[in-house]
């Protein structure tokens, strides 16, 4: 790699090149009386220009030029403490083998000079940069003191919490000192990290509180970061006693969900979920998606939106979002012209019942990837409005699939729902029949398929509830306690399956990427294992000490009956559907079972028709006969 020289790094090269001779000459000076010096003070001169050169290409090798002094690290040092050695061993080498057996016939350096030598180099390289990472760092401290930042409690094991403080230091993170640290680790209580004491566990909270609120220093915020949400660490209760006390409450995300860098952000509940997030493959799909052209259909939704984000984190070249509201549509344009990778990303308004307006735009844009998130989801709505459902559930979906197979596209991938085993509403009768399709198709072509043209890969992924998405209870239930309650609950014993939105997204991609991956099967639905259902009271409960409320005392839950198309539990996968293992941590896929083309074909006509008509007994007719155990009845 070229050596870019500007003024900073010249000036740092400078100082490296004294500090070598520096070294030397100070060896020399500790180790040899006046006499020895005498001796050797001519042709230490001759040789110290030529060692000062090649001590220049040394540092090079090893990348001293390369680090910032200001995160000066352990990494860096022991780049010095590399380049050091080879400085004294070729010293020693060429003592030893080339001036005292052929030039002066007595060592000229000799080893205690080497030894010293190596330590100075060490100390005099090191030592300045270390001592400069501590002035920034002390710069840091009072700049932030100076704009009055805020005494915080960082909450977490010793690794999070220094994750924090170091973005603090550098000054990534503003606003806010730290004074302590909570832990729930024995090994942590009583240790100090990067000179911040650990004041005790997360029981301590009130006291630490108390004790700094009688000192000039109150604390006004705590920061909790990722470990402190893991479930042994009970973070409700914490929250509570948080809120309670008036503090601010923030987070620290994971780098490993994506985060671009060390970031504050509010406490939401999705980092309350009751169970450890699903570890995806990021490389995995960085390959997958890197120079893809890619539709997202329902580009402004929830789900949609961050499809759509997560595509361009991955690396796709070029995407097209249809959406059919304009307002969504500008917004989704709008978040993702602030991203860094800004690949040709283009909008277009459109309704996927627009059969010949979806066949133009994807004709016109030719998508390797169709990601098909356009739906109608709201299960009471859908059971008072059906036909819109099977318009756009079931019509929509067949045009995404038929318009994604004629503009030559890989794959496409359709979101789905858990509702649509066994379905007892509109919505997962109309998903399960979409998926049908798609998968009738899939079989279809793999039947066709032959060496001169690749099979295109039409599937299916299953939601459970996406937490915080448009629609779900997460939105109802935090305006239900901003009003001071009640929260609505329908029924006790009610449990459903939890996703985050980044999780669900995360899926669709590697579904897809597994699809078309060198390991494909027939295998074509695809579900997140999302460990145990979470009864909606629970979350309920969560989210209410998640506001630093007290579920029955200051917010009331109350119970109001099930609604239509609703049922106790969700399942997963149907009785006749075999499960497969794929070989990918967090994801459960299942071989289909399904009809002919022919026969799903036929049965599009016959909704059509029921449709054209307005008969809704001859719709959920339809949907009974096509649809596996579909209990849903006409009113």
């Amino acid at each position: 790699m070229a050596l870019h020289f500007s003024p900073r790094r010249t000036l740092i090269i400078a100082h490296d090149l004294v500090m070598t001779a520096a070294a030397v000459v100070a060896s020399f000076y500790i180790r040899f009386e006046a006499a020895g010096l005498v001796v050797r003070e001519k042709p230490l001169l001759l040789f110290l220009p030529g060692f000062v050169v090649y001590a220049g290409v040394v540092y090079y090798l090893f990348h001293l030029y390369e680090a910032k002094w200001r995160f000066a690290s352990l990494p860096d040092l022991m780049n010095i403490l590399r380049a050091s050695s080879v400085l004294a061993v070729s010293l020693l080498v060429l003592d030893y083998v080339l001036i005292a057996p052929n030039v002066l016939g007595q060592f000229f350096f000799g080893k205690i000079t080497i030894v010293l030598y190596w330590m100075l180099q060490f100390v005099f390289l090191g030592g300045p940069r270390l001592a400069y990472r501590y002035f920034r760092y002390t710069r840091t401290r009072q700049h932030a003191l100076r704009e009055d930042a805020n005494p915080t409690l960082v909450l977490g094991n010793a690794a999070d919490a220094e994750v924090l403080l170091r973005a603090i230091e550098s000054g990534a993170v503003k606003k806010i000192w730290p004074v302590g640290v909570l832990s729930q680790a024995a090994s942590d209580q009583g240790q100090s990290i990067r000179g911040i004491p650990v004041l005790g566990y997360f029981s301590a909270l009130d006291a630490v509180v108390n004790d700094f609120g009688q000192s000039s220093t109150p604390i006004s915020r705590v920061v909790f970061t990722p470990s402190a949400f893991e479930p042994d660490a009970k973070p409700e209760a914490t929250l509570m006693h948080a809120r309670r006390l008036g503090l601010t409450v923030s987070r620290l995300p994971s780098l490993a969900d994506g985060a671009e860098m060390p970031r504050l952000a509010p406490v939401n509940v999705e980092d309350l979920l009751l169970r450890p997030s699903v570890k995806i493959d990021y490389a995995r799909l960085e390959t997958f998606l890197s120079g893809k052209s890619v539709v997202v259909t329902g580009g402004g939704g929830s789900i949609g939106a961050e499809i759509c984000d997560r595509v361009i984190a991955f690396g796709a070249s070029r995407l097209l979002i249809i959406e059919n509201s304009e307002p969504a549509l500008h917004a989704v344009l709008e978040a993702l012209a602030t991203k860094q990778l800004k690949p040709a990303t283009d909008g277009r308004i459109a309704d996927v019942r627009d059969r010949k307006r979806i066949f133009r735009l994807m004709a016109d844009f030719k998508p390797d990837i169709v990601f098909h998130a356009a739906a109608l989801k709201h299960v009471p709505l859908l059971e008072a409005n059906w036909e819109e459902g099977v318009k756009t559930n079931v019509f929509g979906s067949v045009n995404v699939a038929d318009a994604a197979a004629a503009a030559g596209a890989a794959a496409m991938v359709m979101i789905s729902t858990d509702k649509a085993i066994e379905p007892v509403s509109v919505l997962g009768a109309t998903k399960r029949f979409a998926e049908m399709y798609c998968q009738a198709l899939d079989a279809d072509f793999s039947r066709r398929a032959d060496a001169a043209r690749p099979t295109m890969r039409l599937i299916a992924v299953r939601f459970g509830n996406v937490l915080a998405s448009n629609g779900s209870v997460v939105p109802k239930f935090k305006a239900q306690i901003d009003a001071g309650g009640p929260v609505t609950v329908t029924h006790p014993d009610m449990v459903r399956y939890f996703m985050t939105i980044r999780e669900a997204c995360d899926l669709v991609v590697t579904a897809a990427s597994h699809a078309l991956g060198p390991d494909r099967s027939d295998v074509s639905v695809y579900v997140l294992n999302m460990g145990q259902p979470v009864k909606i009271v629970d979350l309920a409960e969560r989210m209410i000490r998640l506001a630093g409320l007290e579920p029955g005392r200051d917010v009331d839950v109350v119970f109001t009956g099930t609604r239509p198309g609703e049922r106790m539990q969700e399942i997963l996968f149907a009785r006749e559907e075999p499960m497969v293992d794929i070989g990918t941590v967090g994801v459960v896929a299942a071989r289909p079972v399904q009809p002919p083309l022919d026969s799903m074909r036929a049965w599009l006509a016959m909704l059509e028709q029921g449709l054209a008509r307005e008969e809704r007994e001859a719709i959920y007719r339809v949907l009974r006969d096509a649809v596996p155990d579909f209990r849903g009845a006409a009113a």
